[in-house]
């Protein structure tokens, strides 16, 4: 299917043209037949030679119903500019042309109508030297008349033309459907309908509704699409959406049906404006901005320039699901004036709180494309979840970092090198630690999740993790003790060279100065061994007790093992359950010990 919006001033034909292409009236209320305008947005399709099944969006000309001509056009893809050959440019037509060129439309047809009451040549030239300096650039043009059929056959071949040129869109792309009219059929519930630009909807798929009220999960009961009941509606295509379980007063026009976890719900946005440059000073301070079926008041905050663009962060009073990319396309409703759009480069920009804040996030926004990039985006962000990138609109190519987390390769450097720093300072402050634990090097480094230090760990060469610290890979050694720990070991161990097995007590390790950070920092290095809580031996000391004790009979109980090694019960129990952790010695059922030989 193809979808094509119409615009154009007031009474200049556009309805009539529409009724005469499809046979079937768009306007929809009785008021709109009395008055003889489209108050609200009207649909209608046909079959068309070389370009299958068109529908089409007829939007209202006055300018009172401009919001609602933006709800029409802003999800359509492809634009039919209505000038009457007895009326020509007029006001509404330059609004119009004005929000097209906003939004960004490139694909399109003037057609030129009642041209049974006037020469629609220079309507047509005039026209199409204003469409030129648009985004829709040279298109064709075409003159008929609605009430003679003249011309009609011409206008459905220039349109098939240029729907042929219209890329497909992605079958496969997150649903953001703009509910533009929304209903109760008895007996079915609620319909909502609205121009779905990409993706797929089907019956039974969960969605999200994201309201000004917030969001909540709603389930597809229905699908209808020009008027029949379908399985799926594949973008470009006008759909109606029968929801289950949602009241009618629940939603309306600006709403939105969106792909779950695929879009970012925002009411900030930091944005483009392009070549608004010179008029940084005399933009007003409150704008509508539209997107798709919404108008939502907004308020913008300058933060600096771009060659000829501004920057401007926007504060929508509402929250929109939003996609960097996404353009919004700004009003001022006063004056009936559109002022442009501007392009989302970031839909979760940063606080601006210090001096200077907002220059500095300029210069970083200035070389930003328009397109979601994930380079781009990596670069502002330094470090991003996947499901970030995704609800931003960027499609993740980059292989991640840790877990879900993708870098931005120089950022990512950067904190490689950083991290040895950190290690070195933390030991320089707490020598008697053998490093920072995870959490402290995740501080440090100001990340925002401990698998980010992880990885950053096994990628450098001079770190390890041990214990849930972050150390130097060759370990250390009694050498890297402070000179007073390493003073006291080695007067314990003098102490040991004479007896070996009279482990030094609480009073003589308090006289050295060795407490329980110390006696771990020493244990650590390897300069003592622990064989229980407060008793420490000379290194080794567990196989040489093995060694001793092997000469016993076996096996051999505690008082055997006390009176062989020389030393009292409160070395010799710990030494013994020692030996039993270290697989030295087998403790049997009556207390008494036996040396397990060697291998």
């Amino acid at each position: 299917m193809h979808v094509v919006a119409t615009a154009g001033h007031v009474d200049h034909g556009k309805s009539s043209l529409v009724r005469a292409l499809t046979g079937t009236d768009p306007d929809r209320f009785a008021e709109e037949k009395r008055r003889g305008l489209t108050l609200d947005l009207g649909f209608a399709w046909t079959e068309l030679p070389g370009a299958g099944t068109v529908a089409f969006v007829d939007v209202p000309g006055h300018e009172r119903f401009v919001p609602t001509m933006l709800a029409g056009v802003g999800p359509v893809p492809v634009v039919c500019v209505v000038v009457a050959a007895d009326g020509g440019w007029m006001p509404q037509s330059a609004e119009h042309l004005a929000a097209v060129a906003a939004l960004g439309v490139r694909h399109g047809l003037l057609v030129v109508t009642r041209a049974d009451l006037a020469d629609p040549g220079p309507v047509t030239a005039d026209a199409l030297e204003r469409l030129a300096a648009t985004p829709l650039g040279r298109v064709p043009a075409v003159a008929c008349s609605a009430v003679t059929g003249a011309g009609l056959d011409d206008v459905r071949t220039a349109l098939a033309g240029v729907l042929a040129r219209v890329p497909a869109p992605d079958a496969t792309a997150p649903v953001r459907l703009w509910v533009d009219r929304s209903f109760t059929v008895r007996g079915a519930g609620t319909v909502v309908t609205g121009t779905l630009p990409a993706g797929t909807v089907a019956v039974g798929d969960a969605l999200e509704l994201a309201t000004a009220d917030g969001v909540r999960a709603v389930r597809v009961r229905g699908v209808q699409s020009t008027g029949r009941d379908v399985e799926r509606a594949r973008g470009v295509a006008r759909v109606a959406l029968n929801l289950r379980d949602v009241e009618r007063s629940a939603l309306g026009r600006g709403d939105a049906l969106l792909t779950p976890d695929s879009w970012t719900l925002t009411a900030v946005a930091d944005v483009r404006l392009a070549g608004a440059a010179a008029r940084a000073g005399e933009l007003p301070g409150e704008l509508v901005a539209h997107l798709g079926s919404a108008a939502v008041p907004v308020r913008l905050r300058p933060l600096g320039t771009a060659g000829d663009d501004l920057l401007v962060r926007v504060r929508l009073r509402r929250p929109l699901p939003l996609h960097v990319g996404d353009r919004l396309l700004l009003r001022e409703p006063a004056r009936h004036e559109v002022l442009g759009a501007g392009t989302v480069l970031d839909a979760t920009p940063p606080r601006l709180a210090r001096r200077g804040a907002a220059a500095r996030r300029a210069d970083r926004l200035a070389p930003a494309p328009d397109a979601p990039d994930e380079a781009e985006e990596l670069r502002r962000r330094g470090l991003a979840r996947a499901g970030d990138l995704r609800r931003a609109g960027v499609a993740v190519a980059s292989a991640p970092v840790a877990g879900d987390w993708h870098a931005d390769p120089a950022v990512w450097e950067q904190l490689g090198r950083r991290l040895p720093a950190v290690v070195a300072a933390h030991t320089a402050q707490h020598p008697l630690q053998p490093g920072p634990a995870l959490e402290e090097a995740r501080q440090a480094l100001r990340l925002p999740d401990r698998a980010l230090v992880e990885a950053l760990v096994a990628g450098a060469p001079g770190l390890r993790l041990a214990a849930g610290r972050v150390v130097p890979a060759g370990g250390a050694g009694p050498a890297d003790l402070p000179p007073a720990v390493r003073r006291a070991v080695d007067a314990v161990l003098a102490d040991l060279a004479r007896e070996p097995w009279v482990a030094p007590d609480a009073e003589r390790l308090r006289e050295l100065g060795l407490g329980r950070a110390e006696l771990a920092a020493a244990v650590r290095v390897g300069a003592l061994e622990r064989v229980g809580e407060g008793i420490v031996l000379a290194p080794g000391a567990l196989q040489r007790a093995a060694v001793e004790l092997a000469r016993l009979p076996q096996p051999f109980g505690a008082g055997d093992a006390r009176r062989a090694l020389g030393t009292s019960r409160r070395v010799a129990l710990p030494l013994l359950r020692a030996l039993d952790a270290a697989r030295l010695t087998v403790r049997g059922a009556d207390d008494r010990r036996t040396l397990v030989p060697p291998r």
